[in-house]
């Protein structure tokens, strides 16, 4: 039996009962729903080694190979699983850990992640430091064996029910850009942090702002060197184009068939130019899947490719503009609420249109893949990247 076969097997087995309420939910725009619910299926997955498959073994994993990884995510998205609470420790932070940090480091956090127990955030972007990432104002400084923490990070994805937090900041009084800038790991119940939900015009609120007054973390909670900052976050943020984007297109796959039923269903089809717009997107998710497979066999040999450079924003705005296909073909329905409450191409709708914001907004990207990917002349300017915290 193929771990594809396996996994799937124990999804029919185990993702039903008490989670069905899971079913479909929990992708972006509804990541707030059924958090304790959400919580205690991460343990699920934990006590069974469905977490970290694709670490080394000698970490926990099961050092999974590039296919068993796609067929793995894949057959999560197919079964509905739900939206992971520790996708950002699992598939960012753990991979950093293993590759930049300490024995002792690699000891303390990734038990916690492989079990599904401890959750983490990201600290990354700042009111004044999103399209510019090495704008950065949030300072630590080392004082008697700790450091001490000032600043705020602001839109922090699920900061609300994560433990931890990683914090770029910057640690050399005086430095600008990208120097100066160390990388630690801070445990969020404590005195000196603050989290204040964002609630959003979907009315979902799994964003965050955290505020850092005087909170420490241990000396030996850095990954990396002072000054080694930048190069530890822009390397985990490599880890983000993984195979898990093929199961965000399995959830993108969902909502195009709902959209496609819809239409058939309201007569909406009919139309000529939704017919051309339904082909369009189609054609789209064809392209991001061919585009992912061949990012994720380039990154094998460490290599981003062009078409590693392209995808966010590729996708991006195909699903912006999947959310706004989805409004007409509900047409003037799409103006009224159920029960008082949004449904979900809706939600698509809203929240979509943060897809070409985050992670890197368009504008940022473009630059990015002109410079990097094309090799043309920099646009004179501070220089950064956009980071969803």
């Amino acid at each position: 039996m193929t771990l594809r076969e396996e996994f799937s097997q124990w999804m029919t087995e185990n993702f039903r009962g008490e989670y069905e309420c899971l079913r479909g939910r929990a992708t972006p725009g509804d990541e707030d729903a059924f958090p304790g619910k959400r919580l205690e299926w991460e343990r699920e997955l934990g006590k069974a080694g469905w977490i970290g498959v694709g670490w080394p073994k000698e970490y926990g994993g099961r050092g999974a190979s590039l296919d068993d990884i796609v067929g793995f995510n894949e057959e999560y998205a197919a079964h509905g699983g739900p939206g992971r609470a520790g996708h950002i420790g699992e598939t960012l932070l753990a991979p950093t850990i293993i590759a930049f940090g300490t024995e002792d480091q690699k000891a303390k956090y990734l038990p916690g992640i492989k079990a599904g127990t401890e959750f983490w955030c990201q600290g990354y972007s700042e009111p004044n430091a999103g399209s510019d990432l090495s704008n950065i104002k949030t300072k630590a400084r080392l004082e008697n064996g700790q450091w001490i923490i000032e600043g705020q990070k602001i839109w922090t994805s699920l900061a609300m029910d994560s433990d931890y937090i990683f914090v770029v900041a910057r640690a050399e009084e005086g430095s600008v850009g990208r120097h100066g800038l160390v990388f630690l790991l801070v445990k969020l119940d404590q005195a000196g942090i603050e989290i204040r939900p964002i609630k959003q015009m979907s009315g979902t609120a799994e964003f965050n702002e955290v505020f850092f007054d005087g909170a420490v973390c241990e000396q030996e909670d850095i990954i990396g060197g002072v000054g080694e900052g930048w190069k530890i976050a822009m390397a985990l943020l490599g880890f983000e184009r993984g195979a898990s984007t093929l199961g965000q297109q399995m959830t993108f796959a969902d909502e195009f068939r709902q959209i496609v039923e819809l239409a058939k269903k309201n007569g909406a089809s009919q139309n000529p130019l939704i017919r051309q717009r339904i082909a369009k997107a189609y054609a789209g998710l064809k392209i991001m899947r061919f585009t992912a497979l061949r990012t994720l066999e380039a990154a094998e040999t460490g290599e981003l490719t062009k078409e590693g450079y392209m995808s966010k924003i590729y996708w991006a705005s195909w699903h912006r503009d999947l959310g706004e296909l989805a409004m007409d073909v509900m047409g003037a329905s799409a103006e009224t609420l159920e029960d008082g409450e949004f449904n979900k191409l809706q939600k698509l709708f809203l929240f979509s249109r943060s897809d070409t914001i985050y992670g890197g907004t368009n504008q940022i990207q473009r630059n990015i893949i002109a410079e990097r990917a094309l090799g043309m002349p920099k646009e004179p300017r501070g220089g950064g990247t956009v980071i969803k915290g």
